[in-house]
């Protein structure tokens, strides 16, 4: 049998050959196995984000990392990477510190304290940890973290969990966003305001807005009986220190005759000359409302008493000494005249001064 010299030359070369890829492909898989990174075996974290305390650019705030482990194994250190990118060659987001940052807490097993010693990163290792489960929804904050300074715009955390100490063996992996926000900046004016109403009626407990009538009418005064009467006040105001209601006037005058007016807090007594009025519900007579409405105002203590009443002008009758909402307030007369109380028509009027300090 005869060997053809060029067929045998040609199968040495084929085998050669098919030798010459078996060995490449085994340096392929060597070079692989050889150079195959801890984290090409991490399994990915799911639910997983970052919740700022700030998104203020300089911010120094919290970053709060919620996940659920993908692998059921003991987990020992944490870091999350910041990066301006979310995949690739890894450069840290300018202004970024996480260099004084804090452990503040978490839900991994284990005593967990924050090791600061590489720039760009958050990261915490623990001592004592105990497997965690497949599958648990866990929680990492860490504090005093300062955002970077660019203003509306993202940047990534990578977040990985290693089963060592020395963020070395990583378990699980995955990356979240986050983002600087423009700080929205508010401005607003409370203008001073007084609201005061004087009227006859129409002076509801919230509004001035149905005032009307400046005219109390006593009819004819008679030495046996009281005549009596009520006009109305309203106030409200944000005057930081309140206000002040003042009473000014003169009593009943016809020519040069006068009804005399209470100087000091009198009862009514029939058959004596009395002028005078208080902010109260009286019995004797019959007149007056006390205050009401949703301020708290009060009448001050000359025009507070029932049953007890003085006009002296300039006095104050009501106040309070913060802002206050609206409160009204009714002014309670009376007149009482002796036998020889001078005939005439009687006239006065009296003018209500409220006064607000801001």
């Amino acid at each position: 049998m005869q060997i053809n010299p060029a067929t045998e030359k040609i199968k040495n070369i084929s085998s050669k050959f098919v030798i010459a890829i078996a060995i490449a492909t085994l340096l392929v898989v060597s070079l692989q196995f050889a150079f195959m990174p801890n984290s090409a075996h991490a399994a990915q974290i799911t639910s997983r984000k970052v919740t700022l305390g700030s998104s203020a650019p300089n911010a120094v705030t919290t970053y709060t990392f919620d996940f659920t482990t993908a692998t059921t194994d003991t987990f020992q250190s944490f870091q999350a990477q910041i990066c301006t990118t979310a995949s690739g060659a890894c450069s840290t987001p300018s202004g970024l510190v996480t260099t004084s940052s804090t452990f503040n807490s978490t839900s991994l097993s284990g005593s967990w304290s924050v090791n600061n010693g590489t720039a760009g990163s958050l990261r915490g290792s623990a001592t004592g940890a105990s497997s965690t489960t497949s599958g648990s929804a866990r929680q990492v904050v860490f504090g005093a973290v300062t955002n970077p300074t660019a203003t509306n715009t993202t940047y990534y955390a990578r977040v990985t969990l290693y089963s060592d100490a020395a963020w070395t063996t990583s378990v699980d992996t995955g990356t979240v966003a986050a983002s600087t926000a423009t700080a929205i900046d508010f401005t607003a004016t409370v203008d001073e305001t007084l609201t005061f109403c004087t009227g006859t009626s129409g002076i509801t407990t919230s509004s001035c807005t149905g005032a009307t009538g400046s005219t109390v009418a006593f009819g004819t005064l008679s030495p046996s009986a009281t005549n009596s009467g009520v006009s109305q006040l309203g106030v409200g105001t944000n005057g930081v220190s309140g206000f002040v209601i003042t009473v000014n006037g003169a009593t009943l005058t016809s020519g040069g005759n006068t009804i005399s007016a209470l100087a000091a807090q009198t009862a009514s007594t029939i058959g004596s000359e009395q002028f005078g009025l208080n902010l109260r519900d009286n019995a004797t007579p019959n007149v007056g409302t006390d205050p009401d409405g949703s301020g708290t105002a009060t009448p001050t203590a000359n025009y507070n008493t029932v049953d007890q009443y003085r006009f002296v002008t300039g006095d104050s009758i009501a106040s309070k000494n913060s802002s206050d909402q609206f409160r009204r307030f009714h002014a309670a007369y009376i007149v009482n005249i002796d036998p020889a109380t001078e005939a005439g028509s009687y006239t006065a009027t009296l003018v209500y001064i409220a006064t607000a300090t801001f």
